[in-house]
């Protein structure tokens, strides 16, 4: 009996030391604040390298103008907002309420744009854009935000959210809010309805694909990162 109950305690012992040799050290996660601040900066540098590849940074600047100025602000307060919010939801145990985070400085966003359509509707054809410009400020956001979702996309994988779709669809909006935010100060022409809704049809194919694209692979059952992601 002494001899059986020996023979267990030493296999036990050596599964224990089998598990022990197979253990890594666990990278605890960065705060949601510094890596906002990361993607940031990988952000803008790729934007302004996109910009002048672009040929956009030819373009006369027109932050002179009151309603593309306050869109430009809301803007870039909707991406740092949307960034925080979609790195604080990434982490297991965060409150969803995060989400809301961003609504303020979008409704600003949105508002200021909005004003554009309303100076174009009171002094129709002052400053009409063509189809092509119209056309160009939409494929410009779409263009940018394809490597701004990438980056997102894979600074979340290190986590495991509970919520993925709607932690990568804040992640789209942080996106789509960083590429107008490059856009507006060079925008070749005032706002109009026509552009508004070129804009905001942008944005929503943004958020649409990270949200369902961008959900999928944040999924703990698309990947084995969550082993990876240590406490923040």
């Amino acid at each position: 009996m002494a001899e059986r109950a020996g023979c267990e305690a030493s296999r036990h012992d050596r599964l224990v030391e089998a598990l022990a040799g197979e253990l890594e050290p666990v990278r605890p996660l960065p705060a949601p604040g510094i890596r906002t601040a990361l993607w940031l900066g990988a952000a803008l540098l790729a934007g302004l390298l996109l910009v002048a590849e672009a040929g956009m940074a030819g373009f006369m600047l027109r932050m002179h103008v009151p309603d593309l100025a306050l869109a430009a602000i809301g803007a870039v307060l909707t991406a740092i907002t949307a960034a925080y919010a979609a790195f604080a939801t990434s982490v297991p145990g965060r409150s969803g309420r995060w989400a809301l985070l961003p609504l303020p400085p979008l409704a600003l966003w949105i508002g200021a744009s909005g004003l554009g359509c309303l100076r174009d509707w009171l002094a129709p054809g002052a400053d009409i854009p063509g189809a092509h410009t119209v056309t160009g400020c939409f494929s410009f956001l779409i263009c940018v935000s394809v490597p701004f979702s990438a980056l997102i996309v894979v600074m979340l994988r290190r986590a495991c959210p509970l919520r993925p779709k709607l932690t990568a669809a804040l992640g789209g909006l942080a996106v789509s809010a960083a590429a107008a935010a490059l856009l507006m100060p060079v925008h070749p022409h005032d706002a109009t309805a026509t552009d508004l809704l070129m804009h905001a049809a942008a944005v929503a194919i943004v958020i649409a694909v990270n949200g369902l694209a961008g959900g999928r692979l944040l999924a703990p059952s698309s990947r084995a990162a969550c082993s990876e992601a240590g406490p923040v």
